[in-house]
């Protein structure tokens, strides 16, 4: 959930028109939101570029059929990431005019903290992500293909997770309720999963268990349900300054796609080459969408994602995280999530009483944040580091979470070790 602050209806009055000043005085409008920050995608974007395309041009000798595929996907996402950033300020109007939109908490007693931030912008996001993944179906899929089932399922999960979060946004539902939320969407998802509901045990366990692959049937697909329910919800309560949820998702998206090319280099398989193909023809629109999001959410934000955001992209993650049959490598990425999850939880679960904002204090004097007792990492390492500007947090954050997955590629390649 964004910093962010609704104006309150009960402030609201209505009163009849006056004619006579209707037409002397034209009508006020909502000054334009800020351009967006290309500059600062523009270096998220490159130094996740040059490792990326690196592996697959250079190191891996991937097919150049699957190569093709990858390309064209990323050039479709490309077009998906102009498409978004024009589409951006189109949509702050329509939204502004319909008083969707909220103040800056944490700029709270400074002239931007009066600014009308538009909300729910994700909307654009998920709709335009929608369109290229319908899209690229007419360049790699078939009528007999054997993913297209799964594939239209997985988007059909995602597509239900953009209209909840958008009801979410517009009706601000109870925490109750949106832990129901994603079950919901995930329902096609399960209700299509033809894969495998095995796992594979580590050697060094071997022993101890007794079984090499162990078969958890009807439980492995509740396990893919609880994984939907909290990849969607931790980046919704991993939020509170500007370009935090996106940018977390970013993060986690290069490694994604960093993990699919690894995996498919290194692979002869050519099923499992396909499960990880399957994952990057998601990830690589999402990243591109995400990327054109951030340059108008980053530090000072200009609009506010919403939970229509941080439920599609906690969905998405978790659909390509099943179907790719890499869900456990996906939760070592969520690493700092499930702190965060782990230092909310005495205050979700009632134990501890939970204000509406869980949000650090803001001095308007020297624009610093100094963190509050409430149970969230960004709290945490506000106490941990010190008062820090917001944009200073955020970078921290995600570097952060850039290395809990640099450990995740770590500790499967000791694991990988261990095997061989």
């Amino acid at each position: 959930m964004a910093a962010r602050k609704r104006p309150s209806a009960t402030n609201t009055t209505t009163a009849k028109p006056d004619p006579d000043k209707t037409i002397s005085e034209p009508a006020q409008s909502d000054p334009p939101i800020r351009p967006a920050k290309i500059p600062t995608i523009l270096k998220f974007f490159f130094i996740f570029a040059i490792p990326y395309f690196y592996l697959i041009f250079s190191h891996y000798k991937i097919d150049y059929e699957l190569k093709k595929s990858i390309l064209i996907n990323a050039s479709v996402s490309f077009v998906g990431f102009l498409i978004t950033v024009s589409l951006i300020p189109v949509a702050s109007k329509y939204v502004l005019r319909r008083n969707l939109f909220g103040f800056d908490i944490n700029k709270k007693g400074t002239p931007e903290g009066s600014i009308k931030v538009p909300e729910s912008l994700g909307i654009v996001v998920g709709i335009v992500f929608l369109v290229l993944a319908i899209l690229f179906q007419y360049f790699n899929f078939t009528a007999d293909s054997n993913w297209l089932v799964e594939y239209n399922a997985a988007l059909a999960s995602i597509c239900f997770m953009i209209l909840l979060g958008f009801v979410d946004d517009v009706l601000d539902v109870p925490w109750r309720v949106k832990l129901v939320l994603p079950s919901i969407a995930a329902l096609p998802l399960l209700m299509a999963y033809a894969g495998h509901t095995t796992i594979i045990i580590p050697k060094p366990l071997v022993p101890y268990v007794g079984l090499e692959i162990l078969d958890l049937g009807w439980i492995y697909k509740l396990y893919m349900g609880l994984l939907a329910v909290f990849c969607t919800n931790s980046i919704n309560i991993h939020a509170g300054i500007n370009g935090l949820e996106v940018g977390q998702t970013i993060v986690i998206a290069c490694a994604i796609l960093i993990h699919n090319v690894m995996q498919i280099g290194a692979s002869n398989d050519p099923e499992y080459k396909q499960a990880h193909a399957f994952s990057i023809y998601l990830v690589q629109p999402l990243l591109a969408t995400s990327l054109a999001l951030l340059s108008y959410n980053w530090y000072p934000s200009s609009v506010f994602v919403g939970d229509t955001y941080t439920y599609f992209a906690g969905m998405t993650m978790a659909v390509v995280g099943i179907l790719g049959h890499y869900s456990e490598t996906l939760m070592i990425f969520f690493l700092p999530q499930i702190l965060n999850f782990l230092l909310s939880l005495p205050q979700l679960a009632g134990i501890v009483p939970c204000p509406r904002h869980r949000l650090p204090r803001f001095d308007p004097h020297t624009g610093l944040l100094t963190g509050t007792n409430d149970g969230t990492l960004v709290n945490l390492f506000l106490r941990q580091f010190g008062r820090k500007s917001e944009k200073t947090l955020c970078i921290l954050l995600l570097i952060f979470q850039a290395i809990c997955c640099g450990f995740c590629f770590l500790l499967r390649w000791i694991l990988t070790g261990w095997y061989k």
